[in-house]
């Protein structure tokens, strides 16, 4: 990708929703809501306080991350629908069990 976000700004790839329910009932395309799980493409440097000292975001390329409904502006880059938002928009990283680290 050549995109470089700036400040404290992050890419997000969103993550496919489920195509079933618990129960097995399959969810068609119109009642699907917009995941708010995505995997970090790209971050920036981080932003900067009052003394203009620079503060490194939190998240990591390749971090799994939770986001609002409404978090981000939507772009398109080299064909991939992506996000890109203030690191504050995220409100966590999903971590993966131990057992799925040590497999991969």
């Amino acid at each position: 990708m050549k995109f470089r976000p700036l400040h404290d700004r992050v890419v997000v790839k969103r993550i496919d929703a489920e195509e079933k329910t618990a129960g097995g009932i399959i969810i068609p395309d119109t009642a699907k809501e917009k995941p708010s799980q995505g995997e970090v493409i790209a971050v920036g440097p981080g932003g900067r306080d009052e003394s203009g000292k620079l503060i490194p975001i939190d998240v990591q390329v390749g971090d799994r991350v939770l986001f609002g409904k409404w978090s981000g502006t939507e772009v398109k880059i080299d064909g991939q629908d992506l996000l890109i938002m203030k690191e504050s928009d995220i409100m966590g990283v999903l971590e993966a069990p131990a057992s799925k680290k040590k497999a991969a």
